[in-house]
């Protein structure tokens, strides 16, 4: 068996109140890290995944920053060392997903969408190499999504910023290295429990469970557990690669 242990070392889960970004904190939690709990409105929900870690024995704060803005990021980075001693591993996570057909497409549209995932994932990774190089195991995993590798109609901002993190990737990986391992994880269709009858219906529009070759959609645990395999020991000669997490739906 592979054991994941993360004891003793510091995390930080943008975009973590809900969905793949909770699975994720709270995987990292259990592997024995200590978390940093981010969002940029949901300051409840936020709470309540930084309370269900402390629940399970290990520590958790809260940061509630925007990580589009270069002052926030620079802060939610010095959170976790403030609160923690350091910071060993960071997960770009935050994202926007809109629909928008490309003819009525406007830059503040783009912008909305592109500055979320690409700029974020930028600013964040800029205030936190000096500190995951310092670590000695730094490790920043970026969550990428299907549609940038294989095309999504009606989200031409996403697609983009999503394809735009694996070139982030690789270049950063080539950037930070030896010091800092650099990968992104790409979800496919994932669902959670807490997702409406609404939000199932639009993703069944796009990717029927049935379609995918393994037969389901994803979960948040089969990303979180993804993302705890890279950060641990185990994926230490493992850097700028895209591990795709999507049951066979695109194979690369």
């Amino acid at each position: 068996m592979i054991n994941i242990d993360l004891a003793g070392r510091s995390a930080i889960v943008t975009g973590s109140a809900r969905r793949n970004g909770r699975a994720i904190a709270l995987a990292l939690a259990d592997a024995g890290a200590s978390v940093v709990i981010n969002a940029r409105a949901s300051l409840d929900e936020a709470n309540a995944v930084a309370a269900e870690i402390r629940r399970r024995g290990r520590q958790a704060v809260v940061c509630m920053a925007d990580i589009t803005q270069p002052a926030d990021a620079k802060r939610l980075i010095e959170s976790a060392v403030d609160a923690f001693g350091g910071l060993d591993i960071l997960v770009n996570n935050a994202a926007t997903r809109q629909n928008d057909r490309f003819a009525e497409m406007d830059l503040a549209k783009w912008r909305a969408v592109t500055t979320v995932i690409l700029d974020g994932a930028f600013l964040c990774s800029l205030a936190a190499a000096p500190h995951l190089q310092r670590s000695g195991r730094g490790r920043i995993v970026n969550i990428g999504g299907v549609a940038g590798h294989r095309g999504a109609r009606g989200r031409i901002h996403v697609v983009s910023a999503k394809a735009g993190l694996v070139g982030l990737t690789k270049a950063l990986a080539l950037e930070l290295a030896p010091d800092v391992t650099v990968n992104c994880v790409v979800p496919g269709r994932i669902e959670d429990e807490t997702d409406s009858p609404e939000a199932l219906a639009e993703a069944n529009k796009r990717v029927a469970p049935e379609s995918i070759p393994l037969g389901r959609s994803g979960t948040t645990r089969d990303i979180a557990a993804a993302v705890a395999f890279l950060c641990s020991d185990n994926a230490s000669y493992v850097t700028g690669q895209a591990l795709h997490i999507n049951g066979g739906m695109y194979l690369c």
